[in-house]
């Protein structure tokens, strides 16, 4: 038993004699390497600090990073003051038809559908100054026209300008097919809206926001559009606003209808009217001025629901966008 512990110590001691050694003939070499390599980290490490400092303080005073950033739409129109302190229905509506009935711009060379006659179809006014593009653009051939509707019949502009050779794009969900082709008018079985449908709700909807339409046919501009959407227009007007659309039209043509408020504008009478008023002076801040006015004297004699003998029912407005600048 004893034998067996005097070796089991000895063979402890011998270890341990064993490790002494290593660690005293190799403690040098390692050391010399660590001096070797300790330099190029430390010089490595110095240079990767200096230049995440210089491009730091490049950034901070020089060249700062360029930024992108989404384009965020409105959320609602800027309203005008109030015609007047009391707020009430005659001093809104004197100051909108004013508004609407005097023109802001001379047109010197005004064309109506060349292929009627009757002063019915002459309401609808194009604006062929050669100091605005859409002269140039029908001289040349390279107009796209768009024409939102319900069911209306009065297309002798569209024909006219598809005769010129404008490509004329029709959109109105009362049409047979879903895309119709006759020379250079095309007929999409659509309705322009001012809100895109629910896809959960309305897989296979035909109406759709101009915004939508426009990215689908790959159309970044429309020279000349026309509104005749049967009081749908002023909500309508409201999305182009919102959604920043304005600077794609050269030329804007709209029927207005004061009857009635329109498709889902709320508010009392006065509220209503301003609210008008404010749409057509947000045009103009988008640099649309007014052209055209025209009183249809067939209509009733109606606003807001109240007999009016100087007011008709229904205006047909002609706009240019005095910035417009068309892409060849």
């Amino acid at each position: 038993m004893k034998k067996c512990l005097v070796l089991r110590s000895c063979l402890l001691l011998s270890l341990l004699c064993i490790c002494a050694h290593i660690y005293v003939e190799f403690k040098d070499f390692w050391l010399k390497i660590w001096m070797k390599a300790a330099p190029s980290y430390l010089t490595r490490h110095r240079n990767v600090a200096k230049t995440t400092s210089a491009s730091s303080d490049a950034a901070s005073t020089c060249c700062p990073a360029v930024k992108h950033h989404r384009k965020v739409h409105r959320w609602k129109i800027t309203l005008e003051p109030w015609a007047a302190a009391r707020h009430n229905l005659e001093e809104e509506a004197n100051r909108f038809i004013k508004y609407i009935s005097t023109p802001k711009v001379t047109c010197e060379r005004r064309v109506s559908g060349m292929m009627d006659r009757d002063d019915e179809r002459r309401s609808w006014v194009l604006c062929l100054d050669s100091r605005f593009s859409l002269y140039q653009r029908i001289d040349s051939k390279h107009c796209r026209v768009y024409s939102l509707r319900l069911g209306s019949e009065d297309d002798g502009l569209e024909r006219s300008l598809a005769v010129s050779g404008c490509e004329v794009h029709c959109f109105d969900p009362s049409i047979r097919g879903a895309h119709l082709q006759d020379s250079h008018m095309w007929f999409h079985k659509l309705s322009v809206d001012w809100r895109d449908p629910n896809p959960s709700r309305h897989k296979h909807s035909n109406t759709k926001k101009l915004a939508t339409i426009l990215n689908d046919f790959g159309h970044r501009q429309v020279d000349v559009l026309k509104l005749d959407m049967e009081s749908a227009e002023w909500k309508i007007l409201e999305n182009l606003i919102l959604e920043d659309v304005l600077g794609s039209i050269g030329l804007l043509l709209v029927e207005v209808h004061l009857h009635w408020a329109g498709f889902e504008v709320g508010g009392d009478e006065p509220s209503v009217v301003r609210y008008w008023f404010s749409l057509l002076r947000e045009l103009e801040r988008a640099h649309f001025l007014l052209y055209h006015s025209y009183s249809d004297p067939t209509k009733p004699h109606v606003f807001l629901q109240q007999n009016s003998q100087n007011t008709s029912s229904s205006y047909i407005l002609g706009w240019v966008n005095t910035h417009f600048s068309p892409h060849t």
